[in-house]
């Protein structure tokens, strides 16, 4: 808002409608905005044992597969928790959620609301929601509350259950699941950023300015999304970890 007001002062002085920019006099006295970062396993060899400790989740199969999907598809927690059956379509491998439910700006929302946000599906994604159509197919929701089928479950269930398996506050969040796939698809296994911003629904924009589009760069998500999987299924199995900090140094 300062950088704003100061534009409009300091067109008002060349326009002589203002003697000089007031908003100088701001400069210090405004206590800046420290982002806050969720915390994530972003680091190979932890990301390994959070797997297994996944699979072997004694709580809700429900959450289970929640858990599951979430390291899956790397959406916001609000988006996956509020998941409709209707949005799937498991033969062809595809979620596509409703651009209303995703968090981008007002503006964008309202310019393409109607449009979806094409999540692709892994084998392994699609087997895991296999699964639990068998349990909550014939409702609304993938993941229906415990007291009501009418409501998903709420959104400090996956975090409760990750606190469940052991982790604290400080080193995974359902949130986290986010960092964690986008660290490692390109610091690992060396995904394109453009690529990976695509999937994880933020705003980007092409040569031309365009912002994003539900068919960009599918064909080379689809690729990533399954080669995720795969990753994921080989750490939880003990394959040879190649960590962050030996890559760079290499």
């Amino acid at each position: 808002m300062k950088s704003i007001c100061g534009q409009v002062f300091r067109y008002a002085v060349a326009t002589g409608r203002a003697e000089r920019d007031c908003t100088a006099d701001l400069r210090g006295t405004l206590t800046p905005v420290i982002p806050k970062h969720h915390a994530a396993l972003t680091d190979p060899k932890d990301v390994a044992p959070f797997l297994r400790a996944i699979d072997d989740y004694s709580g809700s199969f429900i959450v289970k597969c929640a858990l599951r999907l979430s390291s899956l598809v790397f959406l916001r927690p609000g988006e996956l928790r509020l998941a409709e059956w209707t949005e799937f379509d498991l033969d062809a491998g595809e979620w596509n959620v409703p651009i209303e439910r995703m968090k981008l700006k007002k503006r964008l929302k309202e310019s393409r609301k109607g449009e979806k946000h094409l999540v692709p599906l892994a084998r392994q994604a699609v087997g895991v929601l296999k699964e639990l159509h068998k349990v909550t197919g014939s409702g609304k929701y993938l993941f229906p509350s415990m007291n009501t089928t009418l409501k998903p479950i709420s959104d400090v269930t996956v975090n409760h259950a990750i606190r469940r398996m052991g982790y604290e506050k400080g080193e995974m969040t359902a949130h986290g699941f986010r960092a964690m796939a986008r660290t490692i698809l390109e610091e690992v296994l060396h995904v394109q950023p453009e690529i990976i911003e695509h999937q994880l629904a933020h705003v980007v924009r092409d040569s031309l300015g365009r912002a994003y589009n539900r068919t960009t760069h599918l064909v080379a998500r689809k690729k990533m999304m399954q080669t995720w999987a795969d990753y994921l299924d080989n750490l939880k199995n003990g394959a040879k970890v190649i960590q962050i900090s030996e890559r760079s140094a290499g």
